[in-house]
């Protein structure tokens, strides 16, 4: 089984210079470098003054990572990739793939909260989900043809390359038939410059919630990760996903091959340690997610939740707890990720400990714990790769 660890970065009641928010988190990646985790990623959220996301640009934070490492492989989950210019976006990390000798992994989302999508890109507003996801399919084209072509083109509802009836006419740069059209000498294709040090391009990984999102990805050959719903109600997600995957591919392919799982950990000597270091902080967090997810990815399959006057009444420790947190002693975690594995043929597993609001030092030795004491019940048994 692979390990990676998932780095939100945060800063409730914005009470640390951000610098030293930098360097929490560059002592996370070394620490995983140096312990031989697998992967390390980053998330991208904006204009988050209440401190409990202050991620603005994850290309950046995995270029810091991939300076100060030298084995682990770097990923952001996610690029919100209607956020941004798709060649900007193909440049960028194709120049980050060879910064860091090929370790990269490129996850893509399409934006989760209204004040984010419609203030940084007005075509990806939630309100008109249509163009939204109209957007995300473009951009992740125009990705893998960059990516892919020696010299690229495409066409779409909302991008074109290159731009039409446009022509370069420089002695230095004769045309080519591969990208000038000779009546005209207008430009047909362009050329990334560079293209990925990783061939055809580094793995692409989609976040997934929803089954349009999840069969979508497995159609893609983009391998999916999941985060919230309980084991139990992960297989029939993961199910859809092998299915839409083996279909793309036209053979069968197991179940759990290109997925992943993201779950809350933290370790602790005692089960009640776990939540009087953790619990208040990880509730507060998914009281922030849930109050546009709702409860209804908790549920265990064929669960009816209770009706309650409030939407979050029910988002307690004890409610939580038992159905996707990796909260408590090495020995209940390995019972957890154990689940996993013989449920989901779980290949790949990111955990995250940094909340918003625990001590540093209290993730840091949840991190240790989970290297030490988990890691290696794993370590010679037979499982996947992320490449």
């Amino acid at each position: 089984m692979q390990f990676g660890y998932f780095l939100n970065q945060n800063n409730l009641g914005l009470q640390k210079p951000y610098h030293q928010v930098l360097a929490e988190g560059r002592e996370i990646a070394v620490y995983c470098d140096q312990n031989d985790w697998h992967s390390i990623w980053a998330t991208e959220h904006h204009f988050g003054h209440e401190g409990l996301e202050v991620c603005p640009n994850p290309i950046l934070m995995a270029t810091d990572w991939a300076a100060r490492t030298e084995r682990i492989r770097i990923g952001q989950a996610a690029n919100i990739i209607t956020f941004r210019h798709p060649i900007q976006l193909a440049e960028d990390l194709a120049v980050l793939d060879h910064m860091s000798g090929g370790r990269l992994e490129v996850a893509v989302g399409r934006g989760v909260y209204p004040r984010e999508t419609i203030n940084m890109n007005a075509k990806a507003d939630l309100r008109n989900p249509d163009v939204n996801r109209e957007l995300f399919a473009e951009t992740l084209d125009v990705l893998r043809e960059a990516w892919t072509n020696e010299f690229f083109s495409y066409k779409g509802e909302h991008y074109e390359f290159p731009h039409p009836g446009v022509s370069f006419d420089h002695g230095m740069s004769p045309p080519l038939p591969e990208n000038t059209d000779p009546e005209t000498g207008n430009l047909t294709a362009l050329a990334l410059v560079p293209r990925p040090f990783q061939t055809p391009h580094p793995p692409l990984w989609q976040v997934v919630d929803t089954p349009p999102s999840i069969a979508g990805a497995g159609h893609q050959g983009i391998k999916a990760l999941f985060w919230i719903p309980p084991t139990e109600a992960l297989v029939p997600r993961f199910e859809m996903y092998r299915e839409a995957a083996s279909e793309a591919a036209g053979h069968d392919v197991p179940l759990g091959k290109g997925a992943g799982v993201l779950r809350d950990m933290f370790i602790t000597d005692t089960m009640a340690e776990a939540e009087a270091l953790a619990g208040e902080h990880i509730l507060r967090y998914m009281a922030w997610v849930c109050h546009y997810r709702g409860l209804g990815n908790y549920r265990y399959p064929g669960e009816e939740l209770p009706e309650t006057p409030g939407k979050l009444d029910l988002l307690t420790y004890d409610f939580i707890h038992p159905r996707n947190l990796l909260f408590g002693t090495a020995e209940y975690v390995i019972e957890q990720i154990e689940a996993m594995k013989d449920q989901l043929n779980l290949e790949t597993l990111l955990v995250w400990s940094n909340f918003p609001g625990v001590d540093h030092h209290a993730v840091m030795n949840s991190i240790a714990g989970f290297t030490e004491k988990v890691m290696p019940h794993f370590a010679n048994k037979s499982a996947g790769a992320l490449v």
